[in-house]
């Protein structure tokens, strides 16, 4: 007969506890064993998420982006690069005289950013919330929500931290968007917020969060009066890890994490899932590779890699100096030289970028920046070579065809599929991806007024368009 000792020597060792997770939508992403880009105005557009995944970041937020200013906006696939724009002519205030400028309100590149672009929305109202994630839900793989945003933009608005102090809105923000948008489309919704001064309201917070039907919680570890100068404060990050995975919801952090090295290292200290760079990526994006695989880029080789994202993406002028102001260091002579210079033609030029320059000198043409060129544009004996990637391939890629033959996403911003036949695509040496976009015909365009010793350039006839910011109050 079996002593109770032998018995209890051969009983199989209890099965280990099984930890929740909430299932992941077939057409959303997984938050977990991510370096992530941060959602930040401004610095948020196309070209810096490109250039945020070129150096290996896992995922990338788009710019926080108002409610209002999403919905009714028209989808178009842009014939020359291949992107996807969600446009609006603007009211120009009334004035009759002034000829409206189409504005871009948000970018995507269906194929490079892929499984790999969060939509962040400013909202404070379920139902207009719900209408803008209509618009964009078909072409990104998540949907977050603004609750951590301190700035007057959007807390006067009752949206982004103010979000932290209306509880009941914010479940009822999440509540809908699971409903209505992450179960019909097959995506994620997440939220970010920031922590509460006192860890019990964070606590009876987040614990409420995570029951929505999220996947994803991202928080900040400042308060809302804190500023980037104070340092994050990671006391109460335990405490959430805990009430995330109890709910099988992954947590990704936020605050002063600088590098890919040092993410990890925090997601191995802290317990959360991933972890997401913001200031860090605006000065140096190479900060998404590991030390061991090349560390940070020298400052030349990463303005490169911008510019050309930003000629190829057809970005504003603006936004583009922008951050090169951040991306060149405010010691050297280019920093002043780029800040006066007013075409990507003539940045290109002082850069030395020469083999941009013909792809510059197009966009300019597009842009309508041509008429501030300083010196005369490159001669069309130059090589009018589009930009070439390794995403280059000679027939249009699967992901430009699906945007442009989806019928959910063409319907997006209304009850009805359009049918308006697309501009004709006409190029001039401008930013063509041969894997993103179909081949155009070239056209010669000599301006009138231009000077006979000036050579021509092959240009798109222009289209007047501008590009908004993300924030409709910014």
């Amino acid at each position: 007969m079996a002593t109770l000792a032998t018995a209890t020597a051969t009983a199989p060792a209890p099965a280990p506890a099984v930890v929740p997770r909430v299932p992941i939508p077939a057409k959303g992403v997984d938050y977990r064993n991510k370096i992530v880009l941060a959602p930040m105005v401004r610095s948020g557009e196309l070209p810096s998420r490109l250039l945020a995944l070129k150096y290996g970041a896992d995922l990338v937020w788009g710019p926080e982006t108002i409610d209002r200013s999403m919905i009714g906006t028209q989808r178009q696939v842009n014939p020359r690069n291949g992107t996807i724009e969600f446009t609006r002519v603007p009211s120009n205030g009334g004035r009759a005289n002034k000829t409206a400028k189409k504005s871009i309100i948000y970018r995507i590149d269906p194929e490079r950013e892929k499984g790999r672009l969060i939509f962040q929305l400013g909202t404070a109202d379920p139902i207009l919330a719900v209408q803008a994630a209509h618009v964009v839900a078909g072409d990104v793989s998540g949907i977050d929500v603004n609750s951590g945003c301190p700035k007057p933009f959007s807390t006067s608005g009752g949206m982004g931290a103010a979000l932290l102090r209306t509880p009941d809105l914010l479940v009822c923000i999440l509540e809908s968007l699971v409903k209505e948008i992450g179960e019909p489309y097959q995506i994620g919704i997440s939220v970010k917020i920031r922590i509460l001064s006192n860890p019990e309201e964070t606590e009876a917070l987040v614990s409420r969060l995570v029951k929505t039907g999220i996947t994803g919680l991202t928080v900040h570890c400042r308060t809302t009066p804190m500023r980037p100068r104070e340092s994050a404060i990671r006391d109460q990050i335990p405490m959430i890890v805990r009430i995330c995975h109890d709910a099988g919801v992954a947590c990704v952090m936020n605050g002063d994490v600088t590098s890919r090295d040092h993410g990890l290292a925090l997601m191995n200290e802290y317990g959360v899932d991933g972890a997401m760079i913001a200031t860090s990526a605006e000065t140096n994006a190479s900060c998404f590779r590991t030390k061991e695989d090349g560390g940070l880029s020298p400052w030349p080789e990463l303005v490169y890699e911008y510019l050309r994202f930003c000629i190829e993406s057809e970005n504003r002028l603006g936004n583009t100096k922008y951050l090169l102001n951040m991306l060149i260091p405010g010691k050297v002579k280019e920093f002043q030289d780029t800040k006066l210079l007013k075409t990507y033609l003539d940045i290109c030029r002082r850069l030395k970028f020469e083999d941009l320059l013909p792809a510059a000198a197009g966009l300019d043409q597009i842009l309508g920046l041509d008429n501030q060129w300083k010196a005369s544009p490159p001669s069309q004996s130059e090589p009018d070579t589009p930009i070439q990637s390794e995403h280059d391939i000679p027939t249009q890629s699967k992901a430009v065809q699906n945007a442009m033959e989806s019928e959910t996403a063409r319907a997006a911003g209304g009850d009805a599929v359009r049918t308006k036949a697309p501009l004709p695509a006409v190029h001039g040496g401008g930013p063509i991806r041969r894997s993103s976009a179909p081949r155009p015909t070239k056209v010669t365009q000599v301006d009138a007024e231009q000077p006979a010793e000036q050579p021509a350039v092959e240009a798109p006839v222009p289209v007047a368009q501008t590009e908004a910011p993300s924030q409709v109050t910014t």
